[in-house]
């Protein structure tokens, strides 16, 4: 067909219009595998082999149907998160959900934060070094952006996880054994449920939800790209789930095998597990680039959401597309994440105790995020918009799953509970 048919011209512009539009959901999907993730998925492989893959392919229409209700929200009411909430249940409501959304940035800034200094310890420096230096990275990035800027900038951090994959094939994953595990779910041995819930628990966070709609809103995303953004949180879920599957294949063809019992609770642990598999030279540097990539991506997304919260609650300027002199709070805030985040992690020596206390505050604030989202979904969108019958029933039914089971994994992983 001639590149100058209408036809050809219409496929152009469908792809010219997705790539415009990508950026959003891949973003948050990336970040949502952070650190925290890729420890939970490494514990899955190393403790219970390929056992837990099926749930890392079955978590994919999870995390999609949860996140695109974001992409919704944010397109048809060029609204976020925050603003949202204030509109349809008024103030008091959107402070309660501004205030918990902080407490789940900083706290996540602190397992991001804690996989940096894993890293620098990795080579020897202290870890003032590496989070310092992190700090001063995201500073800058956002100080001198534009939206777009940014989110260039996370994306090409983000896709550093890719990393895993080559690990995952490096690792030589028995084919047969793979398949087997596919096949054997032992829900009757509740430290296979732990596992379970702490996956789940693991798929969606709080500051997700509120990063995707304001992002969406200051992107500028229009009715007309509603088709394209969907595609590009579709692609994103299933890129990150993908991600996740690797780290678990390849901790369960390594460490699985030769160590089940190793002990995986920080990053340098499980490079101590790890690295010696993949070859200490390459391998600490692959090793590296991931946790890296995981740790920036995901620290650019909770305290842009932690920031684009505060300012749609208490309205004062909060886009990416105003320079710092004209949205002062808004660049404050997202500064003041950042930095207590990285005191936090200098200051505080047991980081295993520090990430417990995140992945349990995040797990008691999923009820409360996700109830706002599905309540928005039905009261704030356009009619013709809204969830409704058998879809609504579903997204609630997920919702439930997902609080529940991530409100229970938050609460078995207390010290002696």
């Amino acid at each position: 067909m001639s590149p100058d048919t209408p036809a050809s011209r219409g496929s152009w512009f469908r792809w010219s219009t997705f790539f415009a539009v990508l950026g959003p959901g891949l973003v948050v999907m990336l970040a949502d595998t952070d650190v925290g993730s890729v420890i939970t998925a490494a514990q899955s492989g190393a403790q219970w082999g390929y056992k837990l893959l099926l749930l890392q392919f079955l978590l994919i229409p999870v995390l999609y149907l949860v996140q695109e209700l974001t992409v919704r929200l944010g397109i048809f009411t060029g609204k976020g998160h925050g603003e949202l909430i204030r509109e349809t249940f008024g103030a008091s409501w959107a402070y309660l959900s501004v205030v918990g959304l902080s407490a789940a940035c900083t706290g996540a800034l602190l397992t991001e934060f804690s996989g940096v200094a894993g890293v620098s310890h990795l080579y020897g420096l202290p870890r003032i070094v590496g989070v310092g230096l992190a700090a001063a990275v995201l500073l800058v990035v956002v100080w001198t952006g534009s939206y777009r800027r940014v989110e260039r900038v996370a994306l090409a951090m983000g896709l550093f996880e890719v990393v895993f994959f080559g690990i995952a094939w490096a690792s030589h994953p028995s084919l047969h054994a793979l398949m087997m595990g596919l096949t054997q779910v032992p829900f009757e041995r509740p430290d296979y449920m732990v596992l379970v819930a702490a996956n789940i628990g693991a798929v969606i966070m709080p500051w997700m939800v509120f990063y995707q709609q304001s992002a969406v809103a200051d992107k500028g995303l229009k009715p007309g790209q509603y088709r394209e953004a969907r595609l590009d949180t579709a692609i994103g879920a299933i890129i990150t789930q993908l991600i996740m599957g690797a780290v678990l294949v390849a901790t369960a063809a390594t460490i699985g095998h030769r160590n089940p019992e190793a002990s995986l609770n920080t990053v340098h642990q499980l490079s101590q597990a790890f690295i010696p598999f993949l070859g200490i030279g390459w391998g600490r540097v692959i090793f590296s680039v991931g946790i890296l990539g995981a740790s920036m991506v995901a620290s650019i997304v909770v305290s842009l959401a932690g920031a684009w919260g505060w300012g749609e609650v208490t309205g004062f300027k909060h886009s990416l597309e105003h320079q710092p002199r004209e949205a002062p709070w808004f660049y404050a805030i997202y500064s003041m994440i950042v930095v207590a985040g990285a005191v936090t992690v200098v200051s505080v020596p047991n980081l295993v105790v520090m990430d417990i206390a995140v992945e349990v505050m995040n797990a008691f604030l999923l009820p409360l995020v996700l109830g706002f989202l599905v309540a928005l979904a039905v009261r704030a969108l356009p009619r013709e918009h809204r969830i409704s019958g058998g879809y609504f029933w579903l997204i609630a039914a997920v919702a439930t799953l997902t609080a529940t089971l991530g409100v229970y994994g938050g609460i078995i992983s207390i010290p002696g509970w």
